[in-house]
């Protein structure tokens, strides 16, 4: 493929097709470019609700990472954190001379870089992206950080699109050390809040303690924020506790024990545990309360806590 290509003609993959894959298909789709997906999940018990996503949308549904690569002039990588170099292998297998591999994974910069390595000795054109807040807001238009040698000149393509980019380095790693950093922070914080919110409401002090809270920090609504993390968590809990383990690696390449880091991951996958049991109900689109309220969610965790279920 000619890397000057114009970017309205390329004809899209996107390798995952969970929240944020279905989301940029959608709005891809909406400006009339060719798009296609591919994700393990295809051949799971998953298939039929992807399948119809596609279905109404327009998008084709590869047979496997190769295909998706042999016919893509841009291949977008949206996949969880442990299988950001399963997908580059992968799609190098396939991959044609010159097309655009946009990593989108919230991953270490040690995998950023190894999966660089993959795409552009197969002959492809590798920019690492990190997305720096949560997609389902800004939907395509998410923040997104760009870096790598190409990633002066992919930036204006990736923007025709509708994309929010900027370029952080030409070096890699640049953009994903800043992803995980205040990944340290932001998945931690969620982390804290289930734990002391769920913990408070146990001793009966969860008024007291939203009010000290908004007394030190005025400027944060805690009883919004508060039901928004336990929702985020329980339905990604999975997904962030493994980019926690990419922060936690990220934090140990530069000689620092990850204490918070492996903490985080480990009470976002308990999360994630809890909801994968049903723990949350079935009263949401994915199975979770969808509470306005966290007290609904704290009081499932803490009925679960006195028969020994949680810990």
């Amino acid at each position: 493929m000619d890397m000057h290509t114009p970017a309205e003609t390329w004809q899209v993959g996107i390798v995952g097709y969970g929240e944020v894959g279905r989301i940029l298909a959608e709005d891809l789709r909406a400006q009339g470019l060719a798009v296609a997906a591919y994700d393990l999940k295809l051949a799971g018990p998953q298939a039929a609700e992807l399948l119809e996503h596609a279905g109404l949308r327009g998008v084709t549904c590869a047979a496997s990472h190769a295909e998706l690569a042999a016919h893509a002039d841009f291949i977008v990588s949206a996949v969880t954190a442990s299988q950001t170099l399963a997908v580059a292998r992968a799609c190098a297998a396939g991959i044609r001379p010159g097309t655009w591999f946009l990593d989108f994974n919230s991953a270490s910069p040690g995998a950023k870089i190894e999966a660089a390595g993959l795409i552009d000795t197969a002959g492809g054109s590798y920019v690492e992206g990190a997305v720096m807040t949560s997609v389902p807001p800004y939907r395509i238009k998410v923040p997104l950080l760009l870096g790598g040698p190409l990633a002066e000149v992919f930036c204006p393509l990736l923007n025709q699109l509708g994309f929010a980019a900027k370029v952080a380095s030409s070096k890699l790693g640049v953009a994903s050390a800043t992803k995980m950093c205040r990944s340290v922070m932001i998945k931690g914080l969620e982390a804290m809040v289930i734990e002391s919110f769920t913990t408070a409401r146990a001793y009966g002090v969860e008024d007291a303690l939203l009010a000290s809270l908004t007394e030190t920090f005025p400027s944060i609504n805690w009883e919004q924020q508060g039901a928004y993390f336990f929702q985020r968590v329980i339905e990604h809990g999975r997904r962030r506790s493994e980019e926690v383990r990419e922060v936690a690696v990220t934090v140990r390449d530069i000689g620092l024990s990850a204490w918070s880091a492996d903490g985080t991951a480990l009470r976002q996958a308990w999360v994630a545990d809890l909801a994968d049991a049903g723990l949350f109900g079935n009263k949401g689109e994915a199975g979770f309360a969808r509470s306005t309220d966290w007290r609904v969610e704290a009081d499932c965790i803490l009925a679960q806590a006195k028969e020994g279920k949680a810990q």
